[in-house]
């Protein structure tokens, strides 16, 4: 990974937010002035949990590589989606939280109108070009009253919010480096997607997009 630090301040937008559901907000450079607190930690938890691509229960390899910090980690394989207190691929427990992953989850979720959100979890993703999530639900979290906590970093990608039916069409979403999206409460379990990545280098991520995606899952 390309985690090296580059003086971001000429691209630097105002936060804002924009309103996309009933309880969904994009938060615009929300997270931009976080950046420099968060990679140090981001580069200490893909050291000790690496990026790797993870089977769904159909046998499919998924193009995205995830990793995992948080009380709990978000796993995928043969015998179906849950969430672990161990790595499977280390036996070990998830790294820690960071601090400042918890502090930039907490500030996102209330300027969206969800306060006191504490995350017990973080599943990390990677994309690299092609890469991409097909459309689904958040719903192997035990509590549904917190909202998702979605931070993007690096290559920008396009988004998919549908509804609460896979068939619902859904409405594509353009995310930038720094930007925050968070959904709960009546939208916390609509479909959603990231279409394949486009060919890219961002000046401080390198050729990829990470994405944290903070959430309550105990």
């Amino acid at each position: 990974m390309n985690l090296d630090l580059f003086d971001e301040a000429a691209s630097r937008q105002p936060p804002r937010a924009e309103q996309i559901g009933p309880q969904t907000v994009v938060l615009r450079a929300f997270a931009l002035p976080f950046v420099d607190a968060l990679l140090p930690p981001l580069r200490a938890v893909l050291k000790a949990a690496p990026f790797r691509r993870m089977t769904t229960p159909g046998g499919q390899s998924m193009s995205v590589a995830l990793s995992n910090c948080g009380t709990l980690g978000w796993t995928t394989d043969a015998h179906g989606y849950r969430y672990t207190g161990l790595d499977p691929l280390t036996g070990q427990p998830w790294p820690d939280l960071p601090e400042s992953f918890l502090r930039l989850g907490a500030e996102a979720a209330a300027q969206a109108g969800f306060a006191d959100f504490r995350a017990d979890a973080c599943l990390i993703n990677r994309y690299v070009p092609g890469a991409r999530m097909s459309l689904h639900q958040d719903r192997d979290e035990q509590d549904f009253d917190a909202p998702i906590v979605s931070v993007s970093l690096g290559l920008p990608a396009m988004f998919q919010m549908g509804g609460l039916q896979r068939s619902d069409r859904p409405l594509r979403v353009p995310l930038l480096h720094g930007d925050v999206l968070v959904w709960g409460g009546v939208d916390r379990l609509r479909f959603h997607g990231v279409l394949p990545l486009r060919e890219g280098h961002h000046p401080v991520m390198g050729p990829q997009r990470i994405n944290l995606t903070l959430r309550k899952a105990g």
